[in-house]
């Protein structure tokens, strides 16, 4: 990944610029289970299938086995009978606005990277990878709310983009004594990662993502289990008013994808914040570099 000075053109970057350089792959008879596996393991939303040839021929993502679980399809099946075929491929040379049109147009949060035969793939680039390139260039502007306070302008400050002008206003949520099938037909619904989970009494007390239904899957744990019995907690969350740049940073660095939004109080959660709303709406965060801003429309 090139370092990025405070003149560069966003614009200009190309796939090769953000692109992870592997791709991760199973052969088409091997498991859910073992899918599962590796997605949990190195923290991934998808995986490639292969044939015999090692040639690309579907794809699998944590939603295609959420599906499996919630149809009861033995977690030993062959990947082939829940693959999605033709995943979504650009070339390393392409432009990020480029790609960045394909994932919105396809409905995807990533692509794939074709290599020196395109019928494989060398590389993949996500939203994330993206947002950790936006997070870079931010990081060496002269103008980084980040930096030590006493070399800050207030025009630098007034500049500062603010978690809510970018966080997505809505929140799907579930009790936590609902199911774990009643979970995944919201995320289904909703077409989101992460559900917040209440209590009884209407406060935030866990979270469940996909990533923990996966578990769930792969441990066993009834669909009919509640949801309290596989939740993450406590919720993390970040206040409406933090500085966009920081609150990026605090996710990149601590691997996580997305973060609650709470107003006055962390029992009062008003949006969510992910490295996808980050990367497809904002390149940046601050309005001193509009000139050289990725613009994309709405889309997942």
């Amino acid at each position: 990944m090139p370092i990025i000075d405070k003149k560069s053109v966003l614009s200009g970057l190309k796939v090769r610029d953000a692109m992870r350089r592997i791709a991760t792959h199973l052969h088409k008879q091997a498991s859910i289970n073992e899918a599962a596996k590796l997605l949990i393991k190195f923290r991934i939303n998808s995986l490639l299938i292969v044939d015999a040839n090692d040639e690309v021929i579907g794809v699998v993502s944590k939603t295609n086995i959420m599906g499996a679980y919630y149809a009861g399809i033995p977690i030993e099946t062959p990947l082939e009978a829940i693959m999605m075929p033709s995943p979504v491929l650009c070339s390393p040379e392409d432009t990020l606005e480029s790609a960045l049109d394909l994932m919105r147009t396809h409905k995807v949060h990533r692509v794939f990277v074709t290599g020196d035969d395109p019928k494989q793939a060398s590389g993949v680039l996500a939203y994330y990878d993206i947002c950790g390139l936006l997070y870079r260039y931010c990081h060496r502007c002269e103008r980084n709310v980040a930096r030590p306070r006493a070399s800050l302008s207030d025009s630098s400050m007034a500049d500062a983009l603010r978690v809510h002008e970018v966080m997505t206003p809505s929140v799907f949520f579930n009790r936590k004594d609902e199911s774990i099938m009643t979970i995944m037909e919201g995320l289904e619904a909703g077409n989101v990662g992460a559900v917040l989970i209440l209590s009884r009494e209407g406060q935030p007390v866990g979270v469940v993502s996909k990533t923990d239904l996966l578990m769930a899957y792969k441990r066993g744990i009834s669909p009919e289990d509640p949801a309290k019995s596989i939740m993450n907690s406590p919720v993390r969350s970040c206040d409406y008013d933090d500085p966009l740049v920081l609150v990026i940073r605090e996710m990149v660095f601590a691997d996580v994808q997305r973060l609650f939004i709470h107003r006055e109080t962390p029992a009062n959660i008003v949006g969510v914040l992910s490295l996808s709303d980050a990367a497809r709406i904002r390149s940046g965060s601050c309005r001193a570099c509009l000139s050289s801003r990725i613009e994309v429309l709405d889309g997942p």
